[in-house]
């Protein structure tokens, strides 16, 4: 394996976020949610006489226009805004059975996401025109805006078919005789840039849907004299069964009378519309398509998995919830005392000693531990537990003063034990194997605990099922907004997880800093292991799957003192993800198996997989879907998902702390926790995924101490005993 953390896929994340950033904008830009095309005033001028007078297909390329009508009884049916997945094939059906060809004036967006449909209309024998990318009002955009309309939906036809089309019809455009002189400037631009601007004869204003007699009787309005015509009509924007049912009424009524429907181009003998591209067009084009699909298929599915994440947190809290309060209930009931396995009968597993009061090994492993270990060890020695405690603490070769310091303090009980620098897991180790009792408590060298910490955390193991148990681990440093951030995820995340695991027996994690275990039990196991970095995690699975209970005991309380910088924390939380992740792995043959084992497995690894793993790394994308449509889209829907989501987080927060005798006012900064916190540990389990996937091994990470229990001497001076509910 490599050692080192990956440093490079930060920059292909980046890139990764650029190209979603790029596909959401570009399916804003193709729906007409970002950039918006404005529309032209109603009360623009006329166009010029000679443009108001002529026919519907005007030629501009020369300077002068040159208008073309139809000629007598040929009818160009037209039709806009297509192509239509649902529509555009039923009219299609139609003109085939009837032996008609029509023109197409196809919309770039819609021709990027229905390429096969644009090339069953060229196949069938009709023609394209453009109609702009996203359907903009080309007498009102700036000039290099309809450029690129008309740029795109040509990239777009060579993507999809492999042609550019000659022939344009500006989005709500009609007859001559309707058009204002904004559109005519518009009709000039487009023809300096070689397009056949195409106009109507007859608008059936279809749209509408003003019934399918209405459509058939606009369209045969010069029938009855033998005229030509360009008719409008519609094939997509909506319900278009009137127009396919006026279609086939039309052909029908008129093609017995000797009208021939057919293109524009054959009818006015004009060059046909489509101009096949060469192969470095095509590749543009097929990137343009390839990347709108993409876009497309990537807002759908975002939105499906903001509704999905939304629904699996919400339920996740209320599972919390649930078993937050049965949890209480069992724990705090005045009857409850702790269980003995029934029908048991011999010596309970694990040996646990006759005396209610065994005596307690206590094994405080230390790294340059100086600036808070007097008080852990204090803290650990001034206890009103009954039984005899002895104190261990194991000098894991540090740098500084920690080994001076346990030497001058000669309080009785107290122990030390030397060794070279070889990891938490082997200082644990060489404590157990020092240590004289067969209960043992593992703290970390940052921690405090109350008078009564060991008392309570050693009840359980009156019941002979239990090999282990969690303590409830407080936030010492709280000042400040990094402090209160970590503070509510203690006892909002950790402890309420810890209440349901402990109901479910699939306790994943006995926290460092406070937990209690049978000596025979971490034998069984082979000790604390060293092949992961989360040691803790991989220890309490083991023992889970050995069938033995681990129990949360609430009243258990230990001080801790977290990291006091983003840095700090980062590095916290990198460490602990990927460990947690290597132990994952680790015990993952637990979900076939059976026994205490495969409960474990079934029920917890799917849980911390989902909900530790998998959302987490979602998050960003989703994230980043809930600005695009907070300022793109209807802003309605993610802000009021977000203030629900946060309001849920309060109410369950607010509870949390209730049951730990906490005041709720810290809570004033979890909306703040939404916009820098939570990314943070979203892209701590990105960066362990990486880690893990490129097979970088990762080290072991110090946390500088700030000294937090630095003048810890007396009860009075530390953080003091938390009100009980």
């Amino acid at each position: 394996m490599r050692r080192g953390e990956p440093r490079a896929h930060w920059i292909l994340l980046s890139l990764g976020g650029l190209v979603l950033a790029v596909l959401l904008l570009l399916d804003g830009f193709a729906s007409g949610a970002v950039g918006e095309a404005p529309r032209a005033k109603g009360d623009a001028a006329p166009a010029p006489s000679r443009a108001t007078e002529g026919g519907p297909v005007v030629n501009l390329s020369g300077g002068a226009p040159r208008s073309r009508r139809m000629p007598a009884k040929t009818i160009a049916l037209t039709f806009d805004d297509g192509p239509d997945p649902e529509w555009t094939p039923r009219l299609l059906d139609v003109l085939r059975r009837r032996g008609a060809r029509a023109t197409f004036f196809t919309v770039g967006a819609r021709v990027a996401s229905e390429p096969e449909l644009t090339r069953r209309v060229l196949r069938e024998g009709h023609e394209i025109g453009s109609h702009t990318y996203t359907h903009a009002d080309l007498a009102a955009v700036p000039r290099w805006r309809g450029r690129l309309e008309m740029d795109l939906t040509q990239r777009a036809l060579a993507g999809a078919a492999g042609v550019h089309t000659r022939l344009m019809r500006m989005p709500y455009s009609s007859r001559p005789d309707g058009l204002t002189a904004p559109e005519w400037r518009a009709a000039e631009r487009a023809g300096e840039d070689g397009y056949v601007v195409v106009l109507t004869d007859r608008d059936t204003e279809d749209w509408a849907r003003p019934g399918t007699a209405a459509i058939v009787r606009r369209a045969l309005a010069a029938g009855a004299r033998g005229e030509g015509a360009v008719v409008m009509l519609h094939d997509s924007g909506g319900d278009r069964s009137e127009t396919v049912a006026a279609v086939e009424q039309i052909i029908d009524r008129l093609q017995p009378q000797g009208y021939r429907f057919t293109t524009l181009t054959r009818a006015l003998g004009m060059p046909p519309a489509e101009v096949a591209v060469p192969l470095r067009e095509r590749a543009v084009g097929w990137t343009l398509v390839t990347a709108q699909r993409a876009a497309s298929a990537l807002t759908g599915t975002m939105g499906a998995v903001f509704g999905v994440a939304g629904v699996l947190c919400v339920l996740r809290l209320l599972m919390l919830l649930v078993f937050a309060h049965v949890h209480m209930r069992r724990v705090r009931r005045p009857e409850h005392r702790p269980r003995r396995a029934r029908g048991r009968r011999g010596p309970p597993p694990g040996g646990l000693p006759p005396d209610p009061f065994p005596p307690v090994s206590v094994v405080v492993p230390a790294y340059n531990e100086e600036a808070g270990i007097a008080a852990t060890v204090a803290s650990l020695l001034d206890t009103d537990y009954p039984g005899t405690v002895e104190v261990i603490v194991v000098d894991d070769g540090s740098a500084d003063a920690t080994a001076a310091i346990v030497e001058s303090m000669r309080l009785p009980g107290l122990h030390l034990v030397r060794k070279p620098n070889g990891g938490k897991p082997s200082a644990l180790n060489a404590g157990i194997a020092a240590a004289g009792a067969d209960v043992l408590v593992l703290v970390d060298g940052d921690t405090v605990f109350q008078r009564d910490t060991l008392r309570h955390l050693l009840a359980p193991f009156a019941d002979p099922e239990v090999g282990a148990v969690s303590g409830n681990t407080k936030v010492a440093n709280r000042g400040g907004l990094l402090g209160r951030w970590q503070h509510i995820e203690y006892v909002i995340g950790f402890n309420l997880d810890r209440r349901m695991f402990d109901l479910l027996r699939c306790m994943p994690t006995i926290p460092g800093a406070i937990g209690a275990f049978r000596r025979s039990v971490l034998a069984e196991v082979g000790g604390v292991p060293g092949d992961t970095l989360a040691e803790d995690t991989d220890l309490t699975i083991a023992i889970c799957r050995t069938g033995r209970r681990v129990v949360y005991e609430e009243k258990a309380l230990a001080w801790t003192e977290a990291p006091s910088s983003l840095r700090q924390l980062w590095r916290q939380r990198y460490r602990w993800c990927y460990g947690t992740m290597q132990a994952m792995w680790k015990h993952r043959r637990s979900v076939v198996e059976g026994g205490g084992s495969g409960r474990f497995g079934r029920r917890c690894l799917p849980y911390l997989t989902v909900f530790q793993v998998l959302l987490p790394l979602f998050a960003p994308v989703i994230d980043l879907f809930a600005l695009f449509g907070l300022f793109f889209l209807d802003p309605v829907v993610p802000l009021i998902s977000w203030t629900l989501f946060v309001a849920a987080q309060a109410a369950a927060g607010a509870y949390a702390l209730w049951l730990d005798g906490e005041s709720v006012r810290p809570l004033w900064a979890l909306p703040l926790q939404q916009f820098v916190y939570r990314q943070l540990m979203y892209l701590v389990v990105l960066q362990s995924v990486v880690t893990a996937l490129l097979g970088s091994r990762l080290g072991w990470h110090t946390i500088r101490r700030t000294g937090t229990f630095a003048d810890f001497g007396t009860r009075e001076q530390s953080p003091g005993p938390i009100g009980y509910r």
